[in-house]
């Protein structure tokens, strides 16, 4: 699933009119793609057949994107819409708004639109132990707002560096025995997530989500060395690579 939904606000002015996903940006190879192409056009080569987007703010300009795209490259990629134009749900509700599209009782990768990277997605896939409820991909990049994890990699808490703000929901463990990783928006989740999301508003952070199951299951946390990750959301990071 891309979640592709998001206003854009750090971006603007320029997602007044276009959506966060159609921005384009500049490849390694000099090219230049909205990020949603960049995003399909690495699933589809690296195997995958199916995926989920979101739309909310300009969704139509996605809905038009996305039927241009799969006219034009001729894949074998079947694209579905979860449509949330009358209520953006944030990360947690979008999962569970979807959950009717994705693959029954298999794990599913969840993907930031916003989000490039060097990534193996089978390497994450195979990183993914079945009894856990989710992996989240992290890496020790300089944000304000980190995940905490134990020395088994299991999450037990968040903090947000800025504000002195830390939710610890499993465990006590010194600062020798737990450490801090910044979430990369890539995590691959158990089919086994979605019930227990019925009860939950319609609205949620999938990270309020994995700290309040956090306390009676085990949402992992991987990291792969030397991988690249870029976070476009941040305007001053979009200004290098953007046309």
């Amino acid at each position: 699933m891309i979640l592709a939904a998001g206003l854009g606000t750090r971006l603007k002015p320029i997602t007044d009119k276009v959506p966060k996903a159609l921005i384009p940006v500049r490849t390694e190879d000099g090219s230049k793609k909205p990020l949603l192409e960049i995003l399909l056009d690495k699933m589809s080569e690296q195997g995958v057949t199916s995926v989920v987007i979101n739309v909310h703010h300009l969704a139509e300009q996605i809905r038009n994107f996305i039927g241009d795209y799969l006219q034009i490259k001729n894949k074998s990629l079947q694209v579905m819409i979860s449509d949330e134009s009358d209520l953006l749900l944030d990360t947690g509700g979008a999962i569970r708004n979807a959950r009717s599209l994705l693959i029954p009782g298999q794990p599913f990768l969840v993907h930031n639109v916003d989000i490039l990277s060097d990534l193996d997605l089978n390497d994450l896939f195979n990183r993914h132990i079945h009894a856990d409820m989710a992996t989240l991909l992290v890496s020790q990049r300089d944000t304000s707002r980190q995940l905490i994890f134990d020395s088994q990699w299991h999450l037990v808490g968040w903090t947000n560096k800025k504000t002195g703000e830390v939710r610890r929901v499993r465990g006590i463990c010194s600062s020798q025995e737990c450490f801090m990783r910044a979430f990369s928006g890539i995590h691959v989740m158990s089919p086994d997530v979605l019930p227990i999301m019925e009860n939950w508003p319609s609205v949620f952070s999938i990270i309020d989500f994995y700290l309040d199951q956090a306390e009676t299951h085990v949402i992992r946390g991987t990291e792969i060395p030397g991988l690249k990750i870029t976070d476009i959301g941040k305007p001053e990071v979009l200004r290098n690579i953007m046309l």
